[in-house]
């Protein structure tokens, strides 16, 4: 299996996520929201990260985020 997350940026806690009522979870990366997740999304969602070990959820919320794995991010 490739190596992910080649500089260990996942390491640190980059993405967080907070459950809202409505059946939404907002995800944010290094604090400013960038993903609103609803319905069915966030349920499945909410399964899959509940119980990971650090870097697993960070990889999932990066994942689910979406064009955060091209190594040009900018740091906040």
């Amino acid at each position: 299996m490739p190596e992910v997350d080649k500089r260990n940026i996942l390491d640190d806690e980059v993405f967080t996520y907070q459950a809202g009522k409505d059946n939404k979870v907002f995800i944010f990366w290094y604090g400013k929201q960038v993903k609103i997740l609803k319905g069915k999304e966030a349920q499945k969602f909410l399964a899959k990260i509940t119980g990971l070990a650090h870097k697993e959820a960070q990889l999932v919320m990066a994942k689910v985020t979406g064009n955060f794995k091209r190594g040009n991010e900018r740091q906040a």
